[in-house]
């Protein structure tokens, strides 16, 4: 007996796909995975490959045994998570400490709610945040750069401190802020990646270069990208003015810690972002907001990550108020 579907129209055709647009986040990160495995070695390798793995092998085993479902490791998201996974933890990071991040990542933050479509945090950053207030130690370890040339990534590796890091802890100590950045990489280094931090979020330029790609491509819109970062630069632009030597120079929030992955690679994230214009300009802004009060006046140097998912909670609630224009409806676009 053959069964019809019956839906509203209009019925539009379009090319794209879950795996297209999956794999092509993917090809967007590869500057920025050449570039961690330029500045951190092997270290940054075994952590792409260890996360990645488990990633994939954790959505394939409870898709198979649990949900019993059709495979999805096929798609690319288990993929992206465990590349995202990766690019928030350190290069030394322990490996058995980033398969129970990828346990966390996909069993709890996207599995348990029945995976793709479903999830409303986004799993990368539920799992970096499980991992930095269960193993402090561990996530606040910044090998340098040059470092894991020289020896083991988890042995011999000098650690030291982020710019972030090391800006909030002598801004406590009573000095300066002309004072404190006389002992930074300086804005080029911190622009191409020669700074301490997680192996993915210390080459604003490698970002820059994979989120061009995805609007070009289509995968991301302009939108969200634009109000975080221009509210991230408004306010801090503010509280410079108001005070330099208590309060750095926007450009240096914008070239430091995690704001060009959150902003280009999570904050856009289909699923767990608003859809329509107005809400992705709320969300881009309420993020920017809590991402600057977090790095200023929070107990964390770095705020994104956590933005990030307060602002997922907040998008249910985004959409209903602000619904995208229904097709033919003659009404301002929301």
């Amino acid at each position: 007996m053959n069964t019809l579907t019956i839906s509203g129209s209009p019925h539009v055709h379009g090319d794209d796909s879950v795996k297209k647009i999956m794999y092509g986040v993917v090809y967007a990160l590869i500057p920025a995975i050449l570039v961690s495995v330029y500045f951190f070695g092997l270290g940054a390798v075994r952590v792409l490959l260890v996360s990645s793995i488990a990633c994939m092998f954790f959505e394939w085993i409870i898709q198979k045994y649990i949900i019993k479902g059709p495979p999805t490791i096929n798609d690319g998201s288990a993929l992206v998570a465990g590349v995202l996974l990766a690019f928030n933890v350190p290069a030394n990071m322990p490996s058995w400490i980033l398969i129970i991040g990828a346990f966390v990542t996909i069993a709890i933050a996207k599995m348990s709610f029945g995976g793709l479509g479903k999830n409303p945090f986004n799993p990368a950053l539920v799992g970096r945040i499980f991992l930095l207030i269960s193993f402090p130690v561990q996530m606040t370890s910044w090998p340098k750069p040059s470092a894991l040339f020289a020896g083991d990534a988890l042995t011999d590796t000098v650690t030291g401190p982020t710019p972030l890091g090391l800006l909030k802890e002598e801004l406590g100590k009573g000095r300066t802020v002309p004072e404190i950045m006389q002992e930074m990489p300086g804005y080029v280094n911190e622009l191409l990646g020669n700074q301490g931090g997680c192996i993915g979020e210390v080459s604003a330029a490698a970002l820059i270069l994979g989120a061009l790609y995805m609007l070009i491509r289509r995968i991301i819109t302009w939108h969200t990208p634009v109000a975080y970062l221009g509210t991230v630069f408004v306010f801090t632009g503010i509280l410079y003015f108001m005070d330099p030597l208590q309060y750095v120079n926007p450009l240096f929030h914008l070239v430091t810690g995690g704001l060009m992955l959150g902003v280009f690679f999570m904050a856009t994230d289909m699923v767990t972002t608003p859809v329509s214009r107005r809400g992705m300009w709320i969300f881009g802004a309420g993020a920017g907001i809590l991402t600057v009060i977090i790095r200023i006046w929070g107990g964390y140097p770095e705020g994104v990550a956590f933005a990030i998912l307060i602002m997922n909670a907040f998008t249910p609630l985004i959409n209903r108020g602000f619904k995208p224009k229904r097709f033919g409806e003659k009404v301002a676009d929301a």
